[in-house]
């Protein structure tokens, strides 16, 4: 009781919603008043507020420091994000979340959203093949459903007009919403003129904000698959690759093998050497100075093991997964890539999971898996594209969450000053909209209501299993009492028919026997008759 209680307490201090743009505000309207409080169905209110599922206030960025590594300020829209587009938001109020409130907060469902439930990741070698075959054509289907609620920016805020008389947004498809978001938080910064840009800037990598930012990313990505496809049970499976000497998963059942003609395609008996990718041509875009603005670019490329063997000497181990989990300290020094014996900064790639020491010229662990694609998701920007992102990310998220479960750190261990731009604790995540803190989603997936199969206690390992198939027999249990009585039937009427047939049986055996038995005494009597004396005496 108490640990729920925490749950709950816990769940009031974050904020759930949507990425960027919400619809609705993506127009000149929004960006003229800064304003980004939409209208919730249900009551006709904005943010529900007459329903108290929320309100529309002004938005309080952290002016904590950042450190070194950007010195600039003012230049680029996701400095203290969302003030270059909007600065009044939905808050949700309780268990509520959404862009408008319309919805719940993670780990909650109901109109009321008053139910907590815990769902399940799952390795995806271990699902059922119906289960793969599954995921695989929900993925196809957020490829080629354009997103009914979001849209993408394709221009700089100043290029759409000082009171938003120029809006640039453009539909998108689902799945490539998300890929456009992992471009647009991971783009270089513009300095001014073609190809003048900042390169040491990264709002979700190389830092403290790695490993919340993609929890948060994929529960988006998850809640997005779930509306869509109206499975409430889906949840994103996780490629276990510890010890692997090849990419278990790229087979033409589950994320693609390889095309016998040329070995940076997919094979043709994949669905995934259909798709195109987008955001993957930064230099382009820098030398443009302009956004990606998810115009198809070819072909998704992969080809697993042709790699720069200098670069990613091999695939991480159980030994070097146990080491980095070891590691007891969050983030060290100048908290980015040259942080030493700095969990994240090991887990993200940077440095050995053999010493805990920064690297150059070396990708490990994170970093390793996605230089051993040897394709679209070997560069930062547009690694998204490939769908085995969602497989390996889900994976370093299961090891951020026995970290945190093996250390049980406070929130005061993530830095709340100094860290590169975008990822002190206070600052919201680029570039989610209405908000999240980075500080916020420091802390057990059990809270945001989700668990990872092989970090489940024997007891729940087997109930968790169990419950899909007890929810099944809940939902036909009347078919199944009418299958069951009418079974029952039946075997009372087949018990009977046996019954009454051995009845008979033995019935017709004893009078045949009777008539046997008839048949032969004339015989006795005639031998007796005949002079067996010592018989007859005898009888």
């Amino acid at each position: 009781m108490l640990s729920l209680c925490v749950f709950v307490l816990l769940l009031q201090l974050i904020g759930m919603s949507l990425c960027q743009f919400p619809r609705p505000c993506a127009n000149s309207e929004g960006l003229r008043t800064k304003e980004c409080c939409p209208v919730w169905d249900g009551d006709g209110s904005a943010c529900g507020a007459l329903s108290g599922r929320g309100f529309c206030t002004e938005v309080l960025v952290s002016d904590e420091p950042h450190g070194p590594q950007y010195p600039h300020s003012g230049i680029d829209d996701r400095e203290r994000w969302p003030l270059a587009f909007f600065n009044r938001t939905c808050r949700c109020a309780g268990n509520y979340g959404g862009f408008n409130c319309g919805e719940c907060r993670f780990g909650y469902w109901g109109s009321n959203c008053a139910e907590y439930r815990e769902s399940v990741r799952r390795n995806i070698l271990t699902l059922s093949t119906a289960e793969q075959q599954k995921f695989i054509s929900y993925l196809n289907l957020a490829k080629n459903t354009v997103s009914r609620d979001y849209v993408i920016s394709t221009a700089t805020r100043a290029e759409m007009g000082e009171n938003g008389e120029n809006p640039m947004f453009s539909d998108i498809n689902t799945y490539d919403l998300f890929v456009w978001m992992h471009y647009y938080v991971s783009r270089d910064a513009f300095l001014g003129g073609p190809g003048n840009v900042w390169r040491d800037i990264d709002f979700a990598h190389e830092s403290a904000a790695f490993l919340p930012w993609h929890r948060v990313f994929l529960l988006h990505w998850e809640n997005e698959i779930r509306k869509l496809t109206g499975d409430f049970n889906f949840t994103i499976p996780y490629w276990d690759w510890r010890d692997a000497q090849s990419c278990e998963v790229c087979t033409d059942a589950l994320m693609g093998g390889r095309n016998s003609l040329n070995p940076n395609l997919i094979s043709p008996a994949s669905v995934f050497s259909s798709w195109k990718v987008i955001c993957t041509q930064p230099e382009e875009y820098n030398n443009r100075e302009a956004l990606c603005n998810a115009t198809e670019e070819g072909p998704l490329l992969r080809n697993p093991g042709n790699h720069d063997p200098n670069r990613v000497t091999r695939l991480p181990t159980t030994a070097d997964v146990d080491f980095t989990v070891g590691l007891p300290e969050y983030e060290t020094g100048p908290m980015d890539r040259l942080s030493n014996m700095s969990f994240r900064n090991v887990l993200e790639g940077f440095a050995s999971p053999e010493t805990g020491m920064a690297m150059s010229g070396q990708s490990t662990m994170h970093n390793a898996l996605h230089m051993f694609m040897n394709g679209s998701m070997s560069s930062v920007q547009g690694s998204a594209n490939d769908p085995i992102f969602l497989l390996h990310h889900a994976f370093i998220d299961s090891i951020f969450e026995r970290w945190l479960r093996t250390h049980q750190p406070l929130r005061t261990n993530y830095p709340r000053a100094n860290a590169p731009i975008g990822h002190n604790d206070g600052y919201y995540m680029v570039p989610f909209l209405p908000l999240y803190r980075n500080g916020d989603y420091f802390l057990s997936d059990k809270v945001l209501g989700y668990e990872y199969a092989y970090l489940l206690d024997p007891g729940q390992f087997v109930q968790e299993f169990l419950t899909p198939y007890l929810q099944q027999a809940q939902q036909i249990w009347q078919w199944l009492l009418g299958a069951g009585i009418l079974g029952a039937l039946i075997a009372a009427v087949i018990a009977t028919l046996l019954i009454v047939a051995r009845r008979k049986w033995k019935r017709n055996l004893r009078r045949k026997r009777a008539s046997s038995y008839g048949e032969r005494q004339p015989l006795l009597q005639s031998s007796s008759e005949e002079g067996s004396a010592s018989y007859q005496t005898t009888m």
